[in-house]
């Protein structure tokens, strides 16, 4: 079996790395990958979609899995041009894939089909949006585009707002789009990730991941520090609401619109005193989720997403172990506001207890050593049969990795898991 996995990143490094552990031993192919995603993978001499596709045909790829989600709505949409190839896609089509792609689309599909969520409204310019807000805060601001995670602000105070008006209206750091105020919602935050295979769907293990830059979630917003993940995150109780509610609702909610869905789908859900509702959709694993998640499953999970990818539901293949992981991140000088490169990293091989996935690192063949190459650079995971284990194990791994301007959180697995 040849498979391929579209992006770059930490979460596609454990993508890769969980499918070519797989029983059926795999070929792994990437693209655009990166130096250490290539040492799993071979990478794919493509420039753009068009050639990818002829790369993926020519070279008889049975598998494209798609990790970024840019790809799912770029152009044709990867899911698309691979349709018309006749290259089975792990990954929605263009169509669907505005679940995540518009903020707008998916609050509108939200309400049509009753599923729980906050109350919004759009603004289409900055006088609109503070006229919408009306001195009211805490509020949450959305960008209705794609924002590689930083498109979201919960803004306690007017200047806070005033200043994401300002990114979003002014500067415009997420390109033209709208923008959506929504009711502020309280109580602790859960990802909840499906596997759906047109009308049917496999509720995978939860996990929790930390936004903000420093402990206690002090800081600015970022594309993820860390993340825990277990079977055991959610009470059997609280799941079957959220199975019957949101999850299922939403698998019908697609089949009733026409919108075909093979892939990995994201509930970004807060656990509210009313009960669960969501906050958004993801139409692809979340990222650093994926990073704690991937180490726990067991089976064959190429096989699970080929037979998925042609309309095949196979939940037997998969499954998951009753522990606890947990991921911290690593991220570089200045981030989120900016990135550093450059700066070596020492200490990966001192690791022995946990596995490393790399997001923004590049080789430095002079130096013989990893360097940074990105906002976030790498992700330190460990496993345990009981969370505090996890934890422990986690963060006294994670201290052997050092570079400078190195930022990390130190309460990943302690905040919110009391």
């Amino acid at each position: 079996m040849k498979i391929a996995v579209i992006g770059k990143g930490g979460r596609e490094h454990a993508l890769i790395k969980a499918l070519k552990n797989s029983p059926v031993a795999p070929e792994m192919y990437c693209f655009p990958g990166s130096d250490a995603i290539n040492t799993l993978a071979t990478p794919i001499p493509a420039k753009d979609l068009p050639t990818l596709i002829s790369w993926l045909v020519e070279n008889k790829v049975d598998l494209c899995v798609a990790g970024e989600e840019s790809y799912l709505v770029k152009d044709e949409g990867l899911a698309n041009a691979c349709v018309q190839a006749g290259i089975p896609c792990w990954g929605p089509v263009k169509e669907s894939a505005q679940l995540e792609a518009s903020k707008e689309f998916a609050k509108e599909f939200l309400l049509r089909h009753n599923i729980p969520t906050g109350m919004a409204r759009v603004a289409a310019n900055l006088e609109e949006a503070q006229e919408i807000i009306n001195g009211v805060y805490p509020t949450v601001l959305k960008f209705d585009g794609l924002a590689a995670g930083k498109g979201v602000a919960v803004c306690m105070t007017k200047e806070e707002a005033d200043a994401f008006l300002n990114e979003v209206f002014v500067e415009k750091r997420f390109g033209p789009g709208r923008l959506l105020v929504e009711e502020f919602l309280t109580g602790p935050e859960v990802s909840i990730f499906g596997a759906l295979v047109d009308d049917k769907y496999l509720i995978l293990c939860p996990a929790r991941d930390y936004k903000r830059l420093k402990e206690g979630d002090a800081g600015p917003n970022t594309g993820g520090m860390g993340a825990v993940a277990s079977r055991r995150l959610v009470d059997a109780d609280t799941l079957a609401t959220i199975e019957k509610t949101i999850v299922a609702p939403t698998v019908a909610g697609l089949q009733k619109d026409g919108l075909p869905y093979r892939g990995f789908l994201y509930f970004g859900l807060m656990l509210t005193p009313n009960g669960p509702k969501v906050i958004e959709y993801n139409c692809r694993f979340g990222d650093p989720e994926c990073q704690a998640v991937m180490p726990l499953l067991d089976g064959d999970l190429a096989s699970f997403c080929l037979a998925g990818a042609q309309g095949q539901f196979t939940p037997e293949a998969i499954s998951f172990k009753n522990g606890w992981s947990v991921c911290c991140v690593l991220a570089s000088k200045g981030y989120p506001e900016s990135s550093h490169s450059g700066d070596a990293i020492s200490g990966l091989d001192d690791v022995a207890n946990a596995s490393i996935y790399h997001a923004g690192t590049r080789w430095n063949d002079e130096a013989k050593c990893y360097e940074t190459n990105g906002g976030r650079v790498l992700a330190v995971v460990a496993q345990g049969d009981t969370l505090s284990e996890a934890r422990q194990r986690a963060h006294n791994e994670v201290k052997k990795v050092k570079f400078d301007g190195l930022q990390r959180r130190s309460d990943i697995g302690f905040a919110s898991f009391v």
